[in-house]
């Protein structure tokens, strides 16, 4: 078992700045999503004459596509992050109790990858039901 030497000082002002670093990437691919529907919504199509919502035109597809294709990567920042920070805090709060065993599997589990599909299944859901 490796050697512990841990500031739960540190863990804890480290922590707070990811935790502060998530919130504004979160804010970020919100707006992402924003503009990307305006994007599609602006860019018009190649059709004319039609009655009723205009279609979605060449732009407009490959702007969702390329979101759809992304969405795991975009969820999977996020995922990669919060896990990696809870894990450190656990790890942190047994190395406290004096727990090594508990601190070195809360590390561990901290460093598996979270399930993106997951994560996609349940992003997914959340937006069929809105």
């Amino acid at each position: 078992m490796p050697a512990w030497d841990i500031s739960p000082s540190g863990v804890d002002s480290v922590t707070s700045l990811v935790g502060l670093a998530m919130d504004d990437v979160a804010k970020d691919v919100k707006a992402y999503g924003t503009d990307v529907e305006s994007a599609a919504s602006s860019a018009g199509t190649i059709s004319s004459g039609y009655c009723g919502a205009a279609p979605v035109g060449p732009v407009g597809a490959a702007l969702a596509l390329f979101v759809e294709r992304t969405a795991g990567d975009v969820l999977f920042l996020r995922a990669r992050a919060a896990k990696s920070v809870n894990g450190a805090i656990e790890a942190t709060n047994h190395y406290v109790a004096g727990d090594l065993e508990q601190a070195a599997n809360a590390q561990e589990q901290a460093e598996k990858a979270p399930d993106v599909k997951a994560l996609l299944a349940a992003a997914r859901k959340k937006g069929a039901d809105k």
